[in-house]
């Protein structure tokens, strides 16, 4: 390793450090406004980003080569207007609930610093999403660009940090590594004052999140299955598939990566794929496409990531009908050797046919167990009984019914929460199998009131939770508070009773009577 190679690594550790000093002293600023004020500077943050949406989405296209810019207009406006509308109204700072019946209001506490992790195959969307939900919770975000796409990323940042300090807010809230290196990168994960990663990358860049010894949400592969029941709308099936697998050219990670049918509806599902644009590949073809596949290492070719079938079939030497949309590879086999069953961020599908829907059901588990556990799958189907039965049975986050997967998971299509991570769980070595949102990067803070004592325990009596006089409630004087704990039948006299433990239905009714004769009366 050259001098200039160790010196670049250090200068970029140094800048990890001093953004996260910055970012710290900035939080702590932004941790005393109250909901409102983070509102109004998240929602600052929101317009200005849709505003860019377009320039933004080019300069993603151009720098990394991946997908198609007109998608990628889509994607910003749909990480910043649409994530905005759903999470807007959300209650993130302050005390965010409170049950005057139970005696507990939460407060909504920001877990802090948070490290972004982000790829090149959604750099600016994914840079506007997690800025957003981190201004929301009341955080502040420090990114890691992936170097492919390091330019748009500091653009997209460079757009929010302007609109920060147009609002009056502290503009290192936001922030972005300039020299991304390995070793920055690992010192912000590592850094002491850092309380949160999310991480959205390959499986090495979230593993490495998981091992770095502060709390990560990751998000694992995704290598969904299409699963086509032989009651589907087969020609709109096939349309959802290839309106999700050449969306952006298949580089959100939900987007279908193979087709699995019945032998009953093979030639029928064979004929509408083919009459929609796709291209079954000839065996040796077939070959050929496959063996480009996986990269060296047995990961994903990165060359091939968001281009089109017309440039992957040529990359591979084949030659496919003018205006295809997706090649396809006739598989039986599910392996890291097969890659038509692994995750494929392109517009190339693995077909699986299956004699039923049972055996069908255990081709999908056996593709997902391979990779993508955890994340999502889809079924295309109108039998209400496959349908949950696949819900009960397929170990995904996410299975997505008649519907585009990689619009639907996110929540674009469907109602799931407007989202560019997410979560596979437990079953994906991941920390949440959520739709990652702004109340993901908060703590609860729980005040509870004591509802009993000691000798109400032992005597085992079951005591109704007392109306609590609190922020939400109606206000009630001392000596109304006191007529409230005192038990029924006693008087209230403004002096604090020794209360009788309320056990009866007629007592409890009883009680509230009496609260909403005071409430009434005051």
């Amino acid at each position: 390793m050259t001098a200039e190679v160790k010196d670049r690594d250090l200068v970029s550790i140094q800048e990890a450090r001093n953004l996260v000093a910055a970012a710290a002293q900035a939080q702590e600023a932004y941790a005393l406004l109250d909901q409102a004020s983070v509102d109004k500077v998240a929602s600052a943050v929101a317009a200005a980003c849709a505003g860019q949406a377009e320039r933004l989405a080019r300069l993603a296209n151009e720098e990394t080569g991946f997908g198609r810019w007109e998608d990628k207009i889509l994607k910003n406006l749909f990480a910043s207007r649409e994530v905005w509308n759903h999470i807007k109204d959300m209650k993130t700072v302050g005390i965010v609930s409170d049950d005057p019946i139970k005696r507990v209001f939460e407060v909504g506490v920001p877990v802090g610093l948070v490290t972004g992790l982000i790829p090149s195959t959604n750099p600016t969307s994914t840079t506007m999403f997690k800025a957003l939900i981190a201004l929301k919770a009341g955080c502040a975000v420090i990114f890691s660009p992936h170097p492919s796409a390091r330019n748009c990323i500091l653009e997209t940042v460079d757009v929010i940090r302007k609109t920060l300090a147009s609002a009056g807010a502290p503009v290192d809230l936001v922030s972005c590594l300039t020299m991304p290196t390995k070793d920055a990168t690992d010192a912000l994960m590592k850094h002491k004052r850092m309380n949160l990663i999310l991480a959205t990358g390959g499986n090495a860049m979230v593993h490495a999140a998981y091992s770095s010894g502060t709390p990560a949400i990751g998000v694992g592969p995704g290598n969904g299955p299409a699963y086509i029941e032989k009651s589907a709308d087969i020609p709109l099936a096939v349309k959802r598939i290839f309106d999700s697998k050449t969306f952006d050219n298949g580089t959100i990670c939900a987007s279908e990566q193979s087709i699995v049918t019945e032998t009953s509806i093979r030639k029928e599902v064979m004929d509408e794929v083919m009459r929609q644009g796709g291209y079954f590949l000839p065996p040796g073809d077939s070959e050929r496409v496959e063996r480009i596949l996986m990269g060296p290492s047995g990961t994903m070719n990165a060359r091939l990531v968001g281009r089109t079938a017309q440039f992957i079939a040529e990359t591979a030497g084949v030659s496919i009908p003018q205006g295809t949309k997706v090649l396809l590879g006739q598989e039986t086999r599910v392996g890291e050797k097969f890659p038509y069953s692994r995750e494929k961020l392109m517009p190339v599908l693995g077909f699986f046919v299956e004699d039923d829907w049972e055996k069908a059901c255990r081709k999908c588990i056996e593709i997902l167990s391979l990779e993508g556990a955890g994340h999502t799958m889809t079924i295309h189907s109108r039998n209400e009984a496959v349908i949950r039965e696949f819900g009960l049975k397929k170990p995904v986050s996410r299975l997505i019914v008649n519907a585009p997967a990689a619009l639907a998971a996110i929540g674009a299509a469907s109602a799931l929460a407007p989202s560019l991570t997410l979560g596979c769980g437990a079953i994906g070595n991941n920390s949440t199998s959520d739709n990652v949102g702004p109340l993901n990067l908060i703590n609860i803070r729980r005040v509870a009131y004591g509802l009993r004592e000691l000798d109400d325990l032992r005597n085992g009596g079951p005591v109704p939770p007392a109306p609590h006089p609190s922020v939400s409630s109606p206000s009630v004087s001392a000596g109304q508070a006191s007529a409230v704990q005192a038990a029924p039948g006693q008087a209230a006299t403004g002096q604090t009773a020794a209360a009788s433990p309320i056990r009866t239905d007629a007592e409890l009714a009883e009680l509230v009577r009496r609260v909403m004769t005071m409430i009434a009366e005051k």
